[in-house]
């Protein structure tokens, strides 16, 4: 547990951030008030309708205090490590992780009115949904739904991660909290998938409670209960996280014995957007021949040599500042509208066939009917042909980029190969879908990289394009899985965005070479992005 007066400082570092009016620009997990728990173990946290209640693991009671802080009322707990605190609109249900018993309380006198045994080994957190109460496992990484007569399971479903240890119901979706990770994830609760998940405001999120329009979140390690946004107008969160510099360099050294006659490079050229700013805007070590735009719209770095005899080399590149940006989108899937919805010009672009895709395919067909069902919602259309594909496919970096069906066929594929496949299904079931390519900042701020990335972006009613990484979410925890979907990362600069092939740089992105040759010719191409952190001058005494 934090002391006191850390907590104080962490407090005015939240007043001070969110302003004395709250949040301009409120997403899910912003703090909008902090209080003083009533004791300094919490574990449980759960909302009557009128007060929250605090299960505390080290006084052994539960306690009820109003939306200030107060304390209106105090019991002892029904065991002696009480957690998982949940309300049913009568009673408190309380599971005590030391006898391994859920109980049921009456808060007005305090009589434990019913005992029954955890059907788990470990659990930590309690929810009620209006008929049966869920219960977390640490153990087995499970939640389970079950009947609050006996504890038998109605419904087990993997967590987000084994250290879940706070729950609570919405009325449509399950929110729980992670202390490992300082995380809060929005699950779906017949499979368990993150629909998204925000930092929780401290290190050691416990009990989580819901009270119709706020959460609350109590925190084991600064001794604080946060009151964090819920729904908010809005959607998009984007957060400052570095600033690099980048060179991007393309080679082309022919070993001869001939001559290329022509040849042309073609460097796709980031531009500033949501993730990245570039400041200031691109430079190059030698000027290209012309910029054009490609049919997507896309603007491209022509360089163009001649007679380039054998022995040569013709080295390209740009480079650039750029502060690099986290974005994470968060989409309730209940306030998606109709493919119908979606603009024609839009459906036109990004629902058309190319080879790569190969939307008609009877692969792609009998996949897209095996994921996608009878499911309307655009947004769980789009989860179920991400979940097919990571039930169909592994990461597999071959070499190549075959068509759609054949990769799914095959089983295996690149981030590529994943986009292609992703790409092709959403656009057979109605999705306009797109790709973005990338150079990729690898796990060291300072790091070079000669592989990229490539994902895609779909279209959703409501919120336009929003990001999806097929290959990324091929993970085997929920949490990771979900992270991938509507979440993108500081670590890219985008370079590419473009519904099929590019006129410049056909199915590639990045950067493409072209060359006719006189003779027997052996060329080799090179081609690498240098990142160097950007370090503030440093000021000396004089």
């Amino acid at each position: 547990m934090r002391n006191t007066s850390k907590a104080a400082s962490l407090l005015a570092m939240v007043s001070i951030i969110m302003g004395a009016a709250g949040p301009a620009r409120a997403t899910p997990g912003d703090v909008t008030k902090s209080m003083a728990a009533p004791s300094g173990c919490v574990t449980g946290l759960t909302w009557d309708g009128r007060h929250l209640w605090v299960a505390d693991h080290k006084t052994d009671r539960l306690t009820a205090i109003d939306r200030s802080g107060h304390v209106v009322a105090s019991l002892p707990s029904p065991g002696h490590r009480p957690a998982g605190l949940a309300w049913d609109g009568r009673y408190l249900w309380n599971v005590d992780q030391l006898r391994n018993k859920i109980y049921r309380v009456d808060p007005r006198t305090g009589i434990t009115v019913h005992t029954m045994d955890s059907p788990v080994s470990a659990p930590t957190a309690l929810a009620w949904d209006g008929k049966a109460l869920w219960i977390s496992d640490r153990r087995t990484g499970t939640l389970r739904r079950i009947d609050p007569d006996d504890g038998t399971t109605i419904r087990s479903i993997p967590a987000p991660r084994r250290s879940v240890d706070g729950l609570v119901w919405d009325g449509r979706y399950l929110f729980a909290t992670d202390r490992l990770h300082d995380l809060i994830y929005m699950l779906e609760p017949s499979r368990g998938e993150v629909i998204f998940s925000f930092k929780s405001p401290g290190p050691f999120p416990t009990g989580i409670a819901f009270d119709g329009s706020k959460l609350y979140v109590a925190d084991y390690e600064t001794d604080h209960i946060d009151q964090l946004v819920y729904r908010d107008r809005t959607k998009v969160q984007r957060r400052l996280i570095r600033r690099e510099d980048i060179t991007f360099t393309y080679q082309v050294r022919n070993y001869g014995p001939g001559t290329l006659t022509s040849m042309e490079i073609a460097l796709a050229l980031p531009r500033s957007e949501a993730t990245q700013k570039l400041d200031p805007p691109l430079t190059f070590v030698s000027p290209p021949t012309l910029v054009k735009r490609d049919n997507g719209g896309l603007k491209v770095a022509l360089f163009r040599r001649r007679n380039v005899r054998a022995g040569q080399t013709v080295t390209v590149a740009w480079k650039t500042k750029v502060a690099l940006y986290s974005v994470r989108h968060y989409v309730f899937p209940d306030t998606i509208g109709p493919l119908s919805a979606i603009p024609t010009t839009i459906r036109r672009k990004y629902l058309r066939n190319d080879r790569k895709y190969s939307i008609t395919d009877p692969i792609i067909k009998k996949a897209v009917r095996q994921a996608v069902g009878r499911q309307r919602n655009p947004y769980w259309m789009a989860r179920r042909i991400f979940r097919y594909i990571h039930k169909k496919m592994h990461y597999e970096l071959a070499g190549g980029w075959n068509t759609a069906p054949r990769v799914l066929a095959r089983g295996s594929g690149s981030c590529s190969e994943y986009s292609f496949v992703f790409i092709s299904m959403c656009r057979a079931a109605g999705i306009p879908a797109r790709y973005v390519g990338s150079i990729v900042r690898r796990r060291d701020n300072a790091s070079w990289d000669d592989v990229y990335h490539r994902w895609v972006e779909i279209y959703l009613p409501g919120h336009g394009w929003l990001p999806v990484d097929p290959s990324r979410g091929d993970k085997p925890t929920q949490a990771q899985r979900g992270d991938a979907f509507f979440h993108l990362t500081a670590d890219f600069v985008i370079t590419t965005r473009s519904p099929g092939p590019s006129r410049y740089l056909d199915w590639s992105y990045n950067g493409m070479a072209r060359w006719q040759c006189r003779g027997r010719c052996k060329v080799e191409e090179e081609n690498i992005a240098e990142w160097s952190p950007r370090r503030r001058p440093s000021h000396r005494r004089r």
